[in-house]
């Protein structure tokens, strides 16, 4: 069956979701064992006609979305699917880390996801530690963040932010042309100085069990 006009074309979107991550086709083919103008073929020349399923299958867990974007059949969605990153996004000084490393991926539901406004490739699951934004958000919880929503308002909101190399979760409002992070917990530490880099909009949280 051919795709209608609608359809998105696997290879548009591969190369879309690589530029939005700041990957490029080069490094995506070495992580598949591939040589490094083995996807610049595919979403250039359309050679492969389509992705193998052992490469459809890492890219799409690399990229938090489902098989279908690149090309898969429609019976392996499952659910939305977003990237659990290896950071914990600090609710007290700052987590330091050297970059984000894709865990895995796990499913949300695809009615919570458009509910949310969650698009494929730009949202992550990040664990909270520390307090200072109890009672909100306690050390252990879960947050769904919306990596493509990196604009405070004025009314501020929940938001995973860098300062420097520390990741954190903060209440970011926009004050007078400049972004102001503060913690909801009034015993906790002031906020680091620097300039705030938004990494993204907390959408949902996942509460730990106690």
């Amino acid at each position: 069956m051919s795709k209608s006009a609608s359809d998105p074309d696997p290879r548009h979107a591969l190369a879309t979701l690589a530029a939005t991550r700041g990957d490029s086709l080069a490094a995506l083919s070495a992580m598949l064992g591939r040589n490094a103008a083995y996807l610049q073929q595919y979403v250039r020349r359309g050679s492969p006609r389509i992705l193998g399923e052992r490469d459809r299958r890492l890219l799409a867990a690399y990229l938090g979305v489902n098989e279908a974007v690149l090309g898969g059949p429609p019976d392996r969605v499952r659910g939305f699917r977003i990237r659990r990153l290896d950071i914990a996004a600090s609710a007290g000084p700052g987590a330091q880390v050297d970059g984000e490393i894709v865990l895995g991926t796990d499913t949300l539901d695809p009615a919570l996801a458009r509910q949310l406004g969650l698009r494929d490739g730009q949202a992550a699951i990040i664990r909270v530690r520390g307090s200072s934004m109890e009672p909100g958000l306690f050390d252990g919880d879960h947050i769904v963040v919306d990596t493509a929503d990196r604009t405070p308002r004025a009314k501020g909101g929940l938001y995973v932010i860098r300062i420097d190399d520390a990741v954190m979760v903060k209440r970011v409002a926009l004050a007078g042309g400049t972004l102001v992070a503060t913690s909801d917990n009034a015993a906790a530490g002031p906020v680091p100085e620097g300039a705030i880099v938004v990494i993204g909009r907390v959408v949902w949280q996942m509460r730990k069990p106690r």
